[in-house]
């Protein structure tokens, strides 16, 4: 005697499977069903997926497998897991298809739920689908959304299989028919195959589980109301009947004769949700109530079980009372319920729910990346206080705007809407996403040049360039210093006169090499670097060329200058990537291979990291997403003092972050603050403008409890941790991806750098003022004292006038200190002194940058930023000289010629700024000024 399962099939009736997992395709579970239960079919969505994947082990073999070969993205694991399954699943069914003539035996996979409203997106999904899976009894599931609609038909035509989901309204199932019916009169019209297949999905127990809420709301004002008693338990069925009765009336009509006459098969109806929800009804309700031929029911296993142990076949029963299903939805209206409403509410609630299944799975995966990768940690934690609940609300809203996605379609209205002219510049501007895998391809070229240089015997590599060329470069050095066996790596991004001659007495040049950095092409400090060093070098060897590698952008004079003077190799760096964004270019790589740094293994931190930024990653996991919304947030509530805090052997990545915040965000009168390098202090110097952002690595257990002491005080503190320093790959993307998320929080376009050429002119005419009088500008000092003079300040003794500089600074700004001095470890830790004591006494967040290095930092800030800053701006005297050659001035001349540009720039944006001149002994002097800010009380 057949089973009740068995005995749908006699009535027409397929059952389908409403699950998969790994274990069902790999176990024989799957043909037991098949051979068993007449499991014909099945279908799968989000949340199967999610239960399935994310919460189990099965998967992890595949996912190991994925991480090994380069798969990073959480997105593209998931489809490479679905899409596996889906696969195995239609080889099992294919026996099916082909004894039904292809009517039966398929399986479903449903589009990205996130594109439910997206019909461009949609389409390109289903052909992608299709090709990827290749199996003839693919299903690919559409909701049935507005927008979704059109998909449906165009994906039809196409000749692919749809499985129409989320059908609760008549009036859609009518609109699913017509797609359906009109798809295939295209293809009728063209001549082509009409063996394509469909169901439209009509959700079942749903409609009771809304509908019997209402009617309980109402029977809580009326308990009496015996009708509206009755109608516990009616609407689901009775919607599903009259959908089969739009059913066989729209394709029992002569349009679809004609249509069936040529081949065609109707688009049958995929019973969806028919188990009951309800514990009081019977748990098989849906499935013996909805018999009838040309249907489909999708049962979960339970139901399966259930129906296969006590389903009652009572003839084709869906269509036995059209008459009383009607009466039902009369009653519903009656009784006031409008499920006109009622389903549009289902409709919407089943996207939101596919697609918050959606989220978790993405989460479970990427939290199973997390644990596989060897040595990757992308963790991070946010210890915000009572501001946690804005940013998390404010990470979701980032989410739902697509902020990533737009942000990897580069699309430039996200951060200048409407803006033509910026338009341009931000698409040229973007080619650091997609860095890695280019260089990548280069791998053999960077080995290669590793050997070369270790084969020609350099033992010193010095790096020339500034800002982005340099501060990454400077990061690996510092961090991870020279290899065995390898040259030893110096950064020069000064043209200070002393330390150009200290390194280049330290340097022999006949194993040294010189790596020149410049996007441009034309930077005037590395342009004289490079005379410096070239007449150092021929001087030495006859074959200097072989001495210097450029890196730099296509057809720039300095690629041209390094053909005619045949350097050992030229490296031309995409040009859609803005120097503050190179690090992960050939301006990082180069210099890091060279050094000996595993740059292969550098850039699959980055690619790992990359993958967290990607748009499938939920917005709390999105690494990239989530730091750049709170820093954009926090700077809106005031909080826009983001200090950077590194242990000793990382602590150079904050001056590149601070480099990347600074010029990216710090214009049009804007600009998050970014604080590199600063000691950390006790909690209660800190006023409420701060955002402690820690990057932790292990074996610091002072840095630790130092940033334990911010949190206990009740600072906002993001903290990320890192596993070892090849993390600092993945937080060179990490930190990219999120200034540019910062930058559309604050609405400004994070790839300019508007200010920065002011500097550079005044400079430039400075220096024709040199050329044409031999002497630079001078002024009268405003105060005196010993070797130490004032310019700018308001009053007549150096104490007094820096004490009324500084007392302008109110809560909220930032003390700059921009020293135009040798930058060497006795000058840094003298001027640290001096910030540590401002800020401690002044209770403000304070900059400490060595010029002309920062120009190229936070210069943009200073000039087109807040006006917050209160600037000390210190030079002195140098001790020796160096001269440039084919220059009519000196690297002296040229340093000072900055600084009286920089200063020229910052009076013209009215900022307050102080110069400071040290004549003499300058830590003698830095100690001067430290005692006269220290008898200034702390304010409270």
């Amino acid at each position: 005697m057949p089973t009740p399962l068995q005995q749908l099939g006699e009535h027409g009736q397929s059952v389908w499977l409403d699950y998969i997992s790994r274990e069902l395709v790999s176990s024989g579970e799957l043909q037991r069903l098949i051979r068993d239960d007449n499991v014909t079919g099945m279908t799968s969505n989000p949340t199967i997926f999610q239960k399935a994947i994310a919460e189990g082990s099965d998967y992890d073999p595949q996912i190991r497998e994925l991480i090994a070969s380069g798969v990073d993205d959480p997105m593209d694991v998931f489809l490479a897991l679905a899409i596996t399954d889906i696969q195995h699943a239609a080889d099992i069914l294919r026996p099916v298809h082909d004894r039904t003539g292809g009517a039966d035996g398929f399986v479903s996979l449903e589009v990205v739920p996130q594109l439910a409203h997206d019909t461009k997106s949609t389409i390109e999904m289903v052909e992608a689908f299709w090709k990827r899976v290749d199996r003839p009894n693919l299903m690919i599931k559409i909701p049935a959304t507005e927008e979704g609609l059109p998909a449906i038909r165009q994906s039809l035509a196409a000749g692919y299989n749809i499985n129409i989901t989320l059908i609760f309204a008549l009036a859609m199932h009518d609109k699913v028919i017509e797609q359906y019916i009109s798809a295939l009169e295209q293809r009728h019209a063209s001549g082509t195959s009409l063996g394509v297949h469909s169901v439209a999905s009509f959700f079942v127990s749903r409609v009771d589980t809304a509908v019997d809420k209402i009617v309980d709301q109402k029977l809580a004002a009326d308990p009496g109301d015996a009708n509206l008693e009755a109608l516990h338990g009616k609407a689901a069925i009775a919607n599903a009947v009259l959908a089969y009765e739009l059913f066989e009336q729209r394709f029992g009509d002569a349009r679809f004769g004609r249509l069936r006459e040529a081949g065609a098969y109707v688009q049958r109806p995929l019973w969806a949700s028919t188990s009951a929800k309800n514990p009081n009804y019977r748990d098989v309700v849906y499935a013996e109530a909805l018999i009838g031929p040309d249907t489909v029911d999708t049962m979960p296993p339970q139901t399966i079980e259930a129906f296969r142990d006590h389903g009652i076949v009572a003839g084709d029963t869906v269509r036995a009372d059209y008459a009383g299903a009607h009466r039902v939805m009369a009653q519903l209206a009656e009784a006031g319920i409008d499920m006109d409403q009622v389903t549009q509410d289902l409709l919407d609630a089943g996207v939101k729910s596919f697609s918050d299944s959606f989220d978790e799975l993405i989460r479970g995966i990427a939290e199973k990346l997390d644990g596989m990768r060897s040595g990757y940690g992308r963790r991070q934690h946010f210890d915000l206080g009572a501001s946690t609940a804005t940013v998390t609300e404010a990470i979701g809203g980032a989410a739902a705007h697509d902020v990533a996605a737009r942000t990897w379609a580069r699309d430039p209205n996200l951060w200048k809407p409407g803006d033509a002219a910026h338009a341009e510049v931000i698409r040229n501007r973007l080619g650091w996403l997609d860095v890695i895998d280019r260089m990548r391809e280069t791998m053999p070229r960077l080995l290669a040049l590793d050997a070369a240089v270790r084969s020609a015997g350099w033992r010193n590599v010095v790096l020339l360039g500034m800002g982005g060329s340099s501060l990454c470069p400077e990061v690996l050095r510092s961090s991870f210093g020279s290899a065995a066996g390898q040259p030893t790596l110096h950064v020069l991004d000064t043209t200070d006169p002393v330390a150009i001659a200290t390194l280049t007495r330290s340097i022999d040049p006949r194993t040294c090499g010189f790596i020149v950095s410049s996007k441009s092409g034309k930077t005037l400090e590395t342009l004289s670097h490079l005379a410096h060093f070239w007449e150092v070098t021929r001087a030495a060897v006859s074959d200097p060329g072989q001495h210097f590698v450029a890196v730099t952008d296509p057809g720039t004079a300095l690629a041209e200058t390094a053909q005619e003077r045949g350097f050992r190799s030229v490296f031309e760096n995409p040009a859609d990537i803005g120097g503050r964004y190179s690090a992960l270019s050939f301006f990082g790589l180069v210099p890091a291979a060279v050094a000996g740094i595993d740059v292969d293994l550098l850039l699959q931190r980055a690619a790992d990291m990359r993958g967290q930024c990607k748009p499938g990653v939920p917005g709390d996991l999105n690494t990239g997403l989530s730091l750049g919304t709170t820093l954009g947030l926090m700077h809106a509530a005031g909080r826009d003092k983001v200090t950077i805090l590194a242990p000793p052997r990382i602590a150079a990545f904050s001056l590149w972050a601070e480099q990347l915040i600074a010029e990216s965000t710090g214009k049009e009168g804007k600009g998050i603050i970014p604080i590199g390098a600063e000691p950390i202090g006790d909690a209660s110097v800190y006023g409420d403008d701060r955002l402690f952002v820690a990057l932790e690595i292990g074996g610091d257990a002072d840095f630790d409890r130092a940033v334990g002491g911010l949190r206990a005080a009740g600072q906002r503190v993001v903290s990320l941790s890192l596993n070892d320093l090849y993390d600092l790959g993945g937080e060179f993307f990490r930190w990219e991806f999120a200034t540019a998320v910062a930058g559309a929080a604050l609405q400004i376009d994070p790839f300019d750098e508007p200010n920065v050429q002011e500097s550079k002119d005044n400079t430039n005419a400075v220096l024709q003022r040199y050329e044409t009088q031999g002497s630079l500008p001078d002024e009268a000092a405003d105060a005196v004292d010993g070797e130490i003079s004032v310019f700018g300040g308001t009053a007549d003794s150096v104490a007094a006038a820096v004490h009324a500089h500084l007392d302008s600074a109110q809560p909220r700004d930032y003390v700059a200190l921009m020293a135009y001095v040798t930058p060497d470890a006795t000058a840094e830790a003298a001027l640290q002194q001096l910030r540590t004591t401002i800020r401690d006494s002044l209770r403000v967040a304070t900059t400490l940058g060595f010029g002309p290095r920062f120009l190229h930092s936070t210069g943009q800030l200073h000039k087109g930023g807040p006006n917050t800053g209160v600037f000390v701006q210190i030079t002195s005297d140098d001790r020796e000289d160096v001269a440039i050659p084919g220059r009519p001035f000196t690297f002296s001349v040229l340093k000072h010629a900055q600084a009286a540009g920089d200063l020229l720039s910052l009076r013209a944006h009215g900022r307050r700024v102080i110069r400071v001149h040290v004549a003499g002994d300058l830590s003698a002097a830095l100690r001067r000024l430290t005692e006269i800010v220290l008898p200034a009380p702390a304010r409270p």
